[in-house]
């Protein structure tokens, strides 16, 4: 696994010079004690581990200065949003959950954690309505049992979703405030004339993340972090009861996931909505109130639960 070729990496640069690519800190092998940055075709500002982590530190940070917009429709007000009651889940005859207990309140900020396998997956499409695993168990979704009759779309009506791999989702020449308006419908791009309101309400959100001025630039033409932000708009310009956030910075270095995560905080603190933060590792710069960590074992992955004073 991932454990044996870093210790076989960290044994074979006792003998041999080794340049590793990054885009994480958190990536970082032991051994590496030089950053070399590289901007266009130039490698440019050598420094030592300690000097690039300090001028980090004091960089200058992004501050949203707006207040998070406002929605042009409120949901019926629901307080428990997901509720799973000892899930056990099997894949033919493999373990994947066991004994998974979990409530999601309103407004709640959440970190699910767990390693490639433990199942995160498949907990999030039991949640979206996507797993036919999930029919029988004990699993409450917006106040309704699963399987109750309820249709997929009126539970994923209720969720706003990201992850990295929507990118691959998205072509053509819309632009920034026509992908920030396509959330209103859950469409990919939009196909019909926006109104007034829907095109004020988009400014808005481009004015909180400092993209009014590209408004009408095509969405593809923006540099990945910004692209993130404009994805985060598209998902909470319904301010939905739950957002999903499935591994969303993936991809971007620290900078841009610093960006990203210190919106995902402002949204937090200031909207009704509920947070589920989806990775890998906890992130530094996100200040969740609860962690959902899965621990990998024999008899499948259970469910561990801590609370953080933020």
């Amino acid at each position: 696994g991932q454990n044996q070729l870093k210790n076989q990496l960290i044994e074979l640069a006792t003998k041999i010079p080794i340049i590793q690519l990054y885009s994480r800190e958190h990536e970082l092998l032991p051994f590496i004690t030089t950053i070399v940055k590289m901007e266009a075709d130039n490698l440019v500002a050598e420094e030592s581990i300690s000097d690039h982590q300090n001028n980090r530190k004091n960089k200058h940070k992004t501050v949203f200065n707006h207040p998070i917009p406002q929605p042009m429709f409120t949901y019926p007000p629901i307080d428990s949003l997901v509720e799973f009651k000892n899930v056990n889940v099997h894949y033919q005859s493999r373990p994947i959950l066991q004994n998974i207990n979990w409530h999601i309140q309103k407004g709640e900020f959440w970190q699910l954690i767990g390693p490639n396998g433990s199942g995160k997956t498949t907990l999030l499409t039991m949640i979206t309505g996507d797993n036919p695993k999930a029919f029988g168990q004990d699993i409450t979704i917006f106040g309704r049992k699963k399987g109750s009759g309820e249709s997929v779309w009126s539970i994923k009506d209720k969720i706003g979703y990201y992850t990295a791999s929507m990118m691959d989702l998205f072509s053509g020449s819309h632009t920034v405030q026509h992908m920030v308006i396509s959330g209103l419908n859950d469409s990919i791009g939009l196909y019909q004339r926006a109104t007034d309101l829907q095109k004020g309400l988009a400014d808005e959100w481009l004015m909180l993340i400092n993209l009014i001025h590209l408004k009408n630039a095509p969405f593809l033409s923006l540099p990945p972090a910004q692209q993130r932000l404009v994805l985060m708009a598209r998902a909470l310009i319904k301010h939905p009861p739950l957002l999903i956030l499935d591994e969303p910075s993936t991809g971007l270095d620290d900078d841009g996931a610093e960006l990203l995560n210190t919106l995902i905080n402002k949204v937090a603190l200031e909207s009704n909505t509920a947070i589920l933060y989806v990775s890998h590792h906890e992130e530094k710069t996100l200040l969740p109130q609860f962690t959902f960590k899965l621990i990998t074992g024999d008899e499948g992955s259970k469910g561990i639960i801590s609370t953080h004073i933020v």
